[in-house]
């Protein structure tokens, strides 16, 4: 069988184009020669599986107020079970803990990660003889120009700051649990929201991936 990554993320693992501008398409959504999840499918190759499971407002363990079922930590177990088997889990969350109306710091955002990490390693969906192995990716901090953007109300006073102290957070987290991390800061977000990938970036995350990638699995 090919060796099975699963991709579990928010909008930015479900290709949301903030700028049609820089989708081929002209859509909300970037397409298949441009997310980051099937870049790196052609880049792995024929002996690798790359499945996406990208959520838009997707959080760790936060029950969002206004949207439901955006926490992945209550529907965890049965989305790993069908995808068993997996031979490595990336998680990329966190950009959408940082709102303001969910009441998280960065240091509880990393909890929350712990906690998916956890109940990923617990749950039987690896591959046969196999251990559970997790990729944390701490996804770019938001920019600072989100304030005068559209989205402002939505994200709220401090998800900035929140969203720079993470990646600092996730990696501690990560070598708590004994699992893998990697920062996606540098991967290019665009000027229209400050919070989703360009097609460069998701090109860049891919890249990055790509190498990383044969030396976990």
């Amino acid at each position: 069988m090919k060796k099975h990554i699963l991709c579990i993320g928010d909008s930015n693992t479900h290709g949301y184009c903030a700028d049609p501008a820089d989708c081929a398409d002209g859509g909300i959504r970037f397409n298949e020669d441009e997310r980051w999840t099937c870049l790196l499918q052609k880049a792995l190759g024929e002996e690798y599986l790359v499945t996406e499971e990208g959520l838009s407002g997707r959080t760790t363990v936060f029950a969002d107020p206004i949207n439901e079922n955006m926490d992945l930590l209550p529907y965890l177990y049965a989305l790993l079970k069908s995808h068993e088997y997996i031979d490595l889990l990336v998680i990329m969350l966190g950009t959408n803990d940082t709102k303001q109306r969910l009441g998280a710091s960065a240091w509880t955002i990393s909890k929350g990660m712990e906690r998916v990490v956890k109940k990923a390693m617990a749950t039987d969906c690896w591959a046969p003889g196999a251990k559970p192995n997790v990729l944390i990716i701490a996804p770019p901090p938001i920019g600072r120009g989100v304030v005068n953007t559209c989205v402002a109300p939505e994200m709220g006073e401090g998800s900035v700051e929140k969203s720079e102290k993470l990646a600092a957070c996730y990696e501690q987290s990560a070598k708590l649990l004994g699992v893998h991390f990697l920062d996606a800061a540098g991967c290019e977000f665009n000027t229209v929201d400050f919070m989703h990938l360009t097609r460069k970036g998701h090109r860049q995350l891919a890249d990055r991936l790509s190498a990383l990638i044969p030396t976990l699995v």
